[in-house]
């Protein structure tokens, strides 16, 4: 037997195990992703109910969304929620340099940094609520310091509920982020730094012209994964606010799983699901269009 039919007999037996291994994972995807997504596109076009019968309706849902001032308005704040992203990244890469040394004890703060990404909402809920309640320890401290004449309910007030909220997501996802950007330092050549500080770039030059462009793949990737996630936002806006006070922090998420599990217009709410799938889309498309080829290895 020669070599050639070893190893494309080793290369079909390798494949089939990884398929092997990848089976349960893909059947969970077809159940509880792709099934749902494909069923809800047919179900968008009916008034669906679960005693009575289903009706079609045709484009009537979309109509109707269009003309929602709370979908309307939950849309917004999805979208000023965008306003996070860019500061998530330049945070996280920032953090990511910090910790990107071999000092004594920095493992210890790589741990601080990811502990909130670990730790559940509902804890999180928590903590942030007693610190931004009316007597809690953020309003002492800006009125201890003279920043404050009265004191706030910060997840109360129309004027600072949702900034506030978009804090506490950016606070808790900054960890995350940093952790796949200090993967991506430390697989770039330590040569190319060491060379530009030799041609005489100081420290910020040398992260601006060389970490920066070369951590590029890594800025795309978590932009869009970041992107994505700010759209959908939900655990905290329905732990702390429930999208009050009114509808000043209602996002769209929340509004689709009012319609569907709260109210029972699972046509309509697919509807909505499907609106908001398509302007997720769109910004991605943006975000493809507008990325540089960069990293260690062009991609």
């Amino acid at each position: 037997m020669n070599k050639t039919s070893i190893f494309s007999r080793f290369g079909k037996t390798e494949a089939s195990i990884a398929w092997l291994f990848m089976t349960p994972g893909l059947i969970l995807l077809v159940l509880f992703v792709f099934w749902p997504i494909i069923y809800s596109l047919p179900l968008a076009l009916t008034n669906y109910s679960i005693i009575g019968e289903t009706e079609f309706v045709g484009f009537d849902n979309f109509k109707t969304a269009f003309q929602d001032k709370s979908f309307i308005t939950s849309l917004i704040n999805s979208l000023l929620y965008v306003i996070v992203v860019p500061f998530i990244q330049i945070f996280s890469i920032l953090m990511a340099i910090l910790v990107n040394s071999n000092v004594k004890g920095i493992k210890f703060f790589r741990t601080a940094y990811y502990i909130p990404v670990v730790t559940s909402m509902v804890a999180v809920a928590l903590i942030w609520g007693w610190l931004l309640s009316q007597n809690g320890v953020v309003n002492y401290i800006l009125s201890s310091v003279g920043l404050m004449e009265e004191r706030i309910t910060w997840l109360s007030n129309k004027n600072t509920a949702l900034w506030t909220l978009m804090f506490i997501t950016m606070w808790k996802g900054l960890g995350y982020y940093m952790m796949i950007y200090l993967a991506g330092l430390q697989s770039i050549p330590k040569d190319l730094v060491e060379a530009a500080m030799i041609d005489g770039a100081n420290r910020w030059q040398s992260i601006r012209k060389v970490t920066i462009p070369l951590l590029k793949p890594y800025v795309f990737f978590c932009s869009l994964i970041s992107l994505m996630a700010a759209i959908r936002v939900f655990d905290e806006v329905f732990i702390l606010t429930q999208g009050g006070p009114g509808i000043t922090t209602l996002t769209s998420s929340l509004y689709i799983y009012q319609q569907g599990f709260q109210k029972f217009n699972f046509g309509y709410s697919s509807a909505l699901g499907l609106i908001v799938s398509v302007l997720i889309a769109a910004l991605s498309i943006i975000i493809f269009r507008f990325n540089q080829k960069g990293g260690v290895n062009p991609y």
